[in-house]
């Protein structure tokens, strides 16, 4: 018993390297958080993805406050996007699997969807919750459907990205951000409201 109450304290005590507590965060009134709509369809990918791990697409708290990120944990989140960008191979599912759409955690090779499951995985393993880590489908510039993992803090939304080393905010990108992982249900989807507010921006730039 007191081998398991230093386990969790020591878990508790890294937990607060990373985050620490906030007060409660309502809907964002400015374009540093994106505004989610109503549920919409989930991709098949990610669909067919959780009928094989269950588990990590269950419901989870509703109105869940984002976390604010210590400076530690910011490295840390830093360390992970640069890492797995680093140590894996972009390559498309038809290449590797012979099918358009396969989410899964990669092996030394992946699609950017591939990315972010394992970027999700690592920081979840680090402290990071669920309901702040949420897979997001995005448009590049040039037309091409992409995935991202967006980060929520009371900052804003940060994006991690196979195809950037650095985290930005999502405002700071070139997608047009489509919809997103429901913070309160790791296996529902939703609109993003003001998705086209990072083309605004940009334009205005």
């Amino acid at each position: 018993m007191a081998r398991m109450i230093g386990a969790k304290a020591g878990t508790a005590a890294f937990l607060a390297l990373l985050v620490s507590s906030s007060s409660a965060f309502t809907a964002p009134a400015s374009a540093l958080s994106m505004k989610t709509g109503g549920v919409t369809s989930q991709p098949i990918g990610h669909y067919e993805f959780c009928q094989s791990h269950k588990s990590e697409c269950r419901a989870g708290a509703r109105n869940q406050a984002p976390a604010k990120v210590t400076e530690f944990g910011w490295a840390t989140v830093r360390q992970i996007n640069a890492r797995v960008n680093r140590d894996i191979t972009p390559m498309t599912d038809k290449e590797l699997y012979g099918k358009d759409e396969f989410w899964t955690y990669p092996g030394d090779a992946g699609d950017c969807e591939d990315f972010v499951l394992l970027k999700r995985r690592m920081l979840m393993e680090k402290g990071f919750a669920a309901g702040d880590l949420l897979i997001t489908v995005v448009r590049k510039p040039d037309g091409e459907g992409h995935a991202v993992l967006p980060l929520r803090t009371t900052q804003g939304d940060f994006i991690l990205d196979n195809l950037n080393n650095d985290v930005k905010l999502w405002t700071e990108t070139s997608y047009r951000y489509l919809k997103r992982q429901a913070s309160f249900h790791a296996g529902r989807w939703v609109s993003i409201e003001n998705g086209d507010a990072v083309m605004v921006s940009s334009v205005g730039q």
